[in-house]
């Protein structure tokens, strides 16, 4: 449970930046303050130009100080799926206290221990996350502090990431004047928040459709294990929409908003609205249909691509079904395409808070959550991997660092083909969905 704290999440995007200031209150959350800017200096997700994406991240800041009435200090940052790996590993150590008493120091030890391995240079580990300790051969424990032992083992999993963009992150926020107190992978903090228990165990689906990016993830027997970033979202939609329409992007863009819908059958042709045409002096009209056809071929594109990598390890017979995510997932339409598309059931996610009702949101407030949640366990075992020994501070709380495995081959543009059914069951699928995942 969130212990009482003050929490700020930054989610630094390609279209804009949110910073969120939560306080917690015997583990209720309370929006104090909501920073959101334009984004610059990234690209589809990455900081491409470090002075110019920590303007925006101060002008975001400085959006939820003056809505809090916080100075913010530190804050805990969304870290992006983009090549992140996970991997299974496990550590065992002597118990060196005298009476046998395990303490923190021997978690931080075994999990040294876990950690040990050949990581290549242009890599790093992020966070190391405990799933169960044994303690001289006893094992499901959660804790194992204060018990006595001689022995200690740890399994659990190990996240790495490339060092530039790990690098380029960190460096945005400390220019912008802020320590990062914590860095979270975003799809976990984000299944963590959106998914109910049951639908963490048996199994979901979550499409995170960003401005620059789509995130595909998978969760089932409540932990991440998979994510597969697609380098396509609604910044292409726009695009598509200017250069069919031959008009600007803030046109563009304004266009997709007020008018767009992703699945033509709920349009009508005989809607028009009037379109700025680019070396024309009058607008020409533009029928409500034509335009959803524009939008319905770029979004059929991402589902398909991202129907294809979660296909090819079973997972679209999960019981979850589909979750969708993210400011281009609030396109009317997008469930009806995509429902189509992935050929189960799909569902959009709206965060329930006053004034952040929208799916833009999504993000930046699973980090806050994500963070206050994070265990005393986790942060001695994070230690282990940054060689700083964290205290808690009682006013601002951190999170974990969290998972994934993305297949770095890149998905052709065709969309996927029909299979033919198979009479495989759907339990046997999802034995195969696991051994795909985990072998």
């Amino acid at each position: 449970m969130a212990k009482t704290g003050i929490y700020v999440g930054l989610d630094i995007g390609t279209t804009s930046v949110k910073v969120v200031v939560a306080e917690y209150i015997e583990g209720q959350i309370n929006i104090i303050g909501v920073g959101n800017a334009k984004s610059e200096g990234l690209s589809r997700g990455i900081v491409v130009d470090i002075d110019k994406a920590v303007q925006s991240i101060k002008r975001a800041i400085a959006q939820a100080e003056e809505k809090s009435g916080i100075q913010i200090k530190q804050v805990n940052v969304g870290l992006p799926a983009n090549l992140l790996e996970v991997e299974n590993c496990e550590g065992m150590i002597a118990v060196n206290s005298e009476a046998r008493e395990i303490t923190d120091e021997d978690v931080r030890n075994v999990a040294s221990a876990a950690i040990v391995r050949s990581t290549p240079p242009e890599r790093q580990i992020i966070t190391l996350i405990p799933q169960e300790y044994k303690v001289d051969g006893f094992d499901g424990i959660k804790d194992p502090r204060g018990m006595i032992g001689v022995r200690l083992d740890v399994k659990g999993l190990v996240y790495t990431g490339p060092k530039t963009i790990v690098h380029n992150i960190k460096k945005c926020v400390e220019k912008a004047g802020l320590e990062v107190a914590e860095l979270i992978i975003t799809p976990l903090a984000l299944a963590e928040s959106v998914l109910s228990d049951g639908e963490k165990d048996f199994g979901t689906i979550i499409v995170d459709m960003g401005g620059g990016q789509t995130t595909t993830s998978v969760m089932y027997g409540d932990e991440l294990r998979f994510t597969h970033v697609e380098q396509e979202g609604g910044e292409f939609v726009t695009k598509d929409v200017s250069v069919v329409l031959n008009t600007s992007l803030n046109n563009a863009e304004a266009l997709k908003i007020n008018y767009g819908d992703a699945y033509p059958d709920r349009t009508s042709e005989s809607e028009e609205f009037p379109v700025d045409i680019i070396g024309q002096n009058e607008p020409v009209k533009v029928d409500e249909r034509y335009l959803s056809e524009i939008i319905e071929a770029r979004m059929e594109q991402i589902f398909a691509k991202s129907r294809n990598a979660i296909g090819s390890i079973d997972a679209l017979d999960l019981p979850g079904g589909v979750i969708l995510s993210g400011g281009n997932a609030s396109i009317p339409g997008a469930v009806e395409l995509a429902t189509e598309v992935y050929g189960t059931h799909v569902k959009l996610h709206v965060p329930n808070h006053m004034g952040l009702r929208n799916p833009i949101f999504a993000n930046v407030i699973s980090i806050v959550e994500y963070a206050a949640e994070l265990s005393d366990i986790y942060h001695i075992s994070k230690s282990a991997v940054t060689g700083v020994r964290t205290t808690k501070n009682e006013n601002v709380r951190y999170e974990k660092a969290p998972v994934i495995d993305m297949p770095t081959e890149v998905m052709d543009m065709e969309e996927p083909k029909e299979e033919p059914k198979s009479s495989e069951s759907v339990t046997d699928k999802l034995k195969g969905f696991i051994s795909n995942i985990f072998d």
